[in-house]
């Protein structure tokens, strides 16, 4: 009988290895982001349920760049915060673009928002 040889060859593993190493490099990339979208959304969050963010404006401000630097958001300032006024109080509203260089004169961008709303009165739900 004779035996075949079977498995990948030298240059399938080189080509399989090459795929494997740029979607990690990708999800080396776009997974911070995500992770910091997810942290924005806590702070909103936090912020909204303290009860010194029903007095106002200044002071949900004041609570969000607090929150900033516990939670290490390097590239949100307090400043994108935009707070609205609506019937049931106020909303929190962050819209925001991240971009991240991939390779030369490739970027991915990601494109981000997150709102909450504060009730008046009560300073949270």
């Amino acid at each position: 009988m004779k035996k075949t040889q079977r498995g990948i060859t030298m240059i399938g593993f080189l080509i399989t290895l090459c795929f494997v190493i740029f979607f990690a490099y990708c999800a080396m990339k776009i997974v911070p982001m995500y992770i910091e979208y997810y942290s924005v959304k806590k702070m909103l969050a936090t912020v909204a349920n303290n009860p010194e963010a029903a007095s106002g404006k200044e002071k949900i401000r004041e609570l969000f760049s607090r929150s900033l630097q516990i939670d290490y958001a390097n590239h949100i300032k307090p400043d994108m915060l935009k707070v609205e006024n609506t019937d049931g109080g106020l909303k929190l509203v962050m819209d925001y673009e991240r971009r991240e260089e991939l390779m030369a004169n490739l970027d991915v961008v990601g494109k981000f928002h997150a709102e909450q709303m504060v009730t008046r009165g009560a300073g949270g739900n």
